[in-house]
């Protein structure tokens, strides 16, 4: 268990891109780094199917892959990966004191990189049929759903991506859209290209999630032009309409959030709070894309190592 004797030189929270990348520059210069991760190594990267506009891998690369190659070059380099949650961040004296699950841990610098988590719909049945029918990840319970009906929610790239993933397995999918399209124009000439089981329902709500005997039979919407309700039948609803920063436990804290809960930084990548930085999804004025994420955790690293070296470390 960790304890408040163990000083760390960094500690990242999340193991994400940015971090994974912070961490090989990091370890490379001995400066010793501890990495917390509450979900998954890889972040959103690791459940994402497949992976086109990443350089360098002209013809893509699967989310599960990079995810891997990037922990093991970052372990290769000495980095320590730690499953546990970070609940609190302190200032003590010159260094900073986390509380996590686990104990507490005293850094002398901290990077957070907690990336962001998949937005809900927030309608009637998708709490109660979550991990029953409701998704958020096509990858990890795409499979489950073999020569089914699905019902996929979202018109953005991440949407239009994850519904022709599905085409794997189920025998129809219907791809529900707020407004329009938004993808990107590869996305859309593949998803014309899968018209034969994909329909597209453009200017419709979702309203509801429904089902019976513990298992989704199906989605309430209401077309927005006309105002006609419809229900579509389907045995599971995956939803993609964006991402939420996985910022809750700053809430309250001294460091400084924007008004959608992003982490507000200086050019150096740091936080309000001295010692702290942020890279990738959680900072706000971020992209969302892994590439930017890889940079900023490297850019990050480098400014890190310049603090350490101001305090005389």
């Amino acid at each position: 268990m960790t304890t408040t004797s163990q000083l760390r030189d960094v500690v990242m929270i999340g193991a994400g891109p940015a971090a994974l990348t912070a961490a090989i520059y990091t370890t490379r210069e001995e400066i010793e780094t501890v990495l917390y991760e509450k979900g998954v190594v890889g972040g959103l990267a690791a459940t994402t199917d497949w992976i086109d506009n990443y350089p360098g891998y002209a013809e893509g690369i699967e989310g599960t892959r990079l995810a891997d190659e990037l922990k093991g070059q970052a372990e290769r380099f000495g980095a320590k990966i730690e499953f546990g949650e970070v609940q609190k961040i302190e200032q003590d004296g010159e260094n900073l004191k986390l509380t996590t699950d686990s104990g507490e841990v005293s850094a002398k610098a901290v990077l957070i990189a907690t990336g962001s988590d998949y937005r809900k719909l927030g309608v009637p049945g998708e709490a109660e049929y979550y991990a029953r029918g409701v998704h958020y990840c096509a990858t990890c319970d795409g499979a489950f759903y073999k020569e089914k009906r699905l019902i996929v929610v979202g018109g953005g790239n991440s949407g239009v991506q994850e519904a022709l993933f599905l085409t794997r397995f189920a025998t129809h999918i219907d791809l529900l859209v707020r407004s329009d399209l938004r993808a990107s124009e590869v996305l859309l000439r593949k998803l014309e290209e899968a018209k034969d089981k994909i329909t597209v329902h453009t200017q419709v709500t979702t309203d509801e999630i429904v089902g019976r005997d513990n298992k989704v039979t199906g989605a309430k919407i209401t077309h927005r032009q006309t105002g006609e309700q419809e229900l579509v039948e389907a045995d599971g609803v995956f939803v993609f309409i964006g991402l939420l920063p996985n910022t809750q436990f700053l809430k309250g804290s001294d460091i400084e959030l924007d008004a959608v809960g992003l982490i507000k930084s200086d050019l150096n990548l740091q936080t309000s709070m001295p010692g702290v930085f942020v890279a990738g999804d959680a900072r706000s004025g971020a992209t969302m894309q892994i590439a930017t994420a890889v940079g900023e955790g490297a850019t990050a690293a480098l400014k890190i190592r310049e603090y350490l070296e101001k305090r005389g470390e």
